[in-house]
C-alpha cells in the first residue's frame, strides 16, 4: 500500500444500551434495550462524510437478537469491517476459564457471521479485558489480531470514577475489581506487536499519549471538552505529534455515546460528557476526525493488520536476498 501520509486506524466498540446498564449494575438490562436504530445511521452518516471505512466491534448478544439485524447489516453493507466483542460483554472476561472464553468468542462469531456475513478475524475484550487464555483461543480459532490492550496508568482512576457513580453490590464490585486494568498497564507497548516472541497473534493497542500514557480516545476528549473544546483539541494534536515523533501509528477508538447526547434520552447520565447535546458532540467529533484524517491515512484494523503483515513479509524476503557479507570491490 502506497501512502502519502502515515498509517492510522479507527474502530468503534458497538456497546449497546443494555451493556452500559449491565456493567453499571442498573436494572432493566435483561430485556436488552437498544439504541442501535438511532445510533447506527448517525454513525454511518458521519463516517461517510469523510469516506472512512472502519472496524465495528459487535457484541454477539446483539447479533443474536432479530430486532438488531437490520442495523448490523447496514454496517456491513456500507463497507465496514466487523470485529468480535464477546457474546455477553462482561468486563470481567479475563476471569473466564478456557471453556467459558471459547464459548463467548465462538458464539459471538457464529451470530455475527450469520447476520452480517463476515467471520470476524479481530477481537477486542469488553472493558479492555485481556488474558493469556483469550490469546490461546483466538490463535486456535485463526484470528489475525487482538485489540484489547489500553496502555495507560489511568485505569485505576477510571475505575474509581465508574464505581463511585454506580449502584453495584459488594459481589458485583469484586467482579469489576480490575475494570479498566491496573497501573502496570501503562508499561505495555504502544505500537502494534506480536505475542509469544514475535510469532503469535498481532496486538493492536488502543493508542494513548506517548510518554504520559494518558487516554486520547474520543470519550476522554469529550470529557475534556466540557472544560474547553480548544484545550481538548490542542491535547489531541499534541498526542498525534508525539505519535509521529515516536513512530507510532495511532489506533483511535470511538464509542456509541460519543454520538448520543442528553437530548437522545437514553438514560445513561452517569457516563462522562452525557450532559452535552448530540449536536455539540457531533461538532466536536467532526473537528477530531478532521485533525486525524488530515494527518494520517485512516483505515480499518483489518486493513492495518494486513499492511503490517505485508511489510513484515517484504522485509523477510529482502533479508533472504541480502548478501551475507559486503561484496569486495
Amino acid at each position: 500500500m502506497s501512502l502519502s501520509r502515515p498509517l492510522a486506524s479507527l474502530s468503534l466498540d458497538l456497546d449497546n444500551q443494555w451493556t452500559y446498564l449491565k456493567v453499571h449494575g442498573d436494572p432493566g438490562w435483561e430485556t436488552f434495550p437498544s439504541y442501535l436504530d438511532v445510533l447506527v445511521p448517525r454513525v454511518l452518516e458521519s463516517l461517510e462524510r469523510r469516506e472512512l471505512r472502519i472496524t465495528f466491534f459487535v457484541v454477539g448478544q446483539d447479533a443474536a437478537l432479530e430486532k438488531n439485524n437490520k442495523c448490523l447489516r447496514m454496517i456491513g453493507a456500507a463497507g465496514h469491517r466487523i470485529g468480535n466483542h464477546s457474546f455477553s460483554h462482561e468486563p470481567w472476561f479475563h476471569r473466564y476459564d478456557m471453556g467459558q472464553t471459547e464459548s463467548e468468542i465462538s458464539l459471538a462469531e457464529e451470530h455475527i457471521n450469520k447476520v452480517v456475513g463476515q467471520r470476524p478475524i479481530g477481537f477486542r475484550g469488553p472493558g479492555y479485558s485481556f488474558s493469556e487464555t483469550t490469546l490461546e483461543v483466538l490463535e486456535r480459532r485463526g484470528y489475525i489480531y487482538d485489540a484489547s490492550t489500553l496502555p495507560t496508568y489511568f485505569g485505576p482512576l477510571a475505575r474509581l470514577y465508574y464505581l463511585s457513580h454506580s449502584n453495584l453490590t459488594g459481589r458485583e464490585r469484586r467482579q469489576r475489581s480490575q475494570l479498566f486494568g491496573s497501573f502496570t498497564d501503562g508499561f505495555r507497548p504502544l505500537s502494534a506487536h506480536r505475542w509469544r516472541s514475535g510469532k503469535g497473534l498481532l496486538e493492536i493497542p488502543v493508542t494513548t499519549m506517548p510518554v504520559l500514557r494518558a487516554p486520547i480516545h474520543l470519550s476522554y476528549l469529550l470529557f475534556l471538552s466540557r472544560l474547553s473544546c480548544r484545550m481538548a483539541l490542542s491535547y489531541f494534536r499534541l498526542a498525534l505529534r508525539l505519535c509521529d515523533a515516536f513512530g507510532i501509528a495511532p489506533s483511535l477508538l470511538l464509542h456509541p455515546l460519543d454520538f448520543l447526547g442528553a437530548d437522545d434520552d437514553v438514560g445513561l447520565d452517569f457516563f462522562p460528557a452525557m450532559q452535552l447535546s448530540a449536536k455539540q458532540k457531533s461538532e466536536f467529533l467532526s473537528e477530531v476526525l478532521k485533525i486525524f484524517c488530515d494527518r494520517f491515512s485512516v483505515t480499518s484494523l483489518e486493513d492495518y493488520a494486513g499492511t503490517i503483515s505485508r511489510e513484515a513479509c517484504r522485509s523477510a524476503i529482502e533479508a533472504c536476498h541480502r548478501p551475507p557479507f559486503p561484496a569486495h570491490k
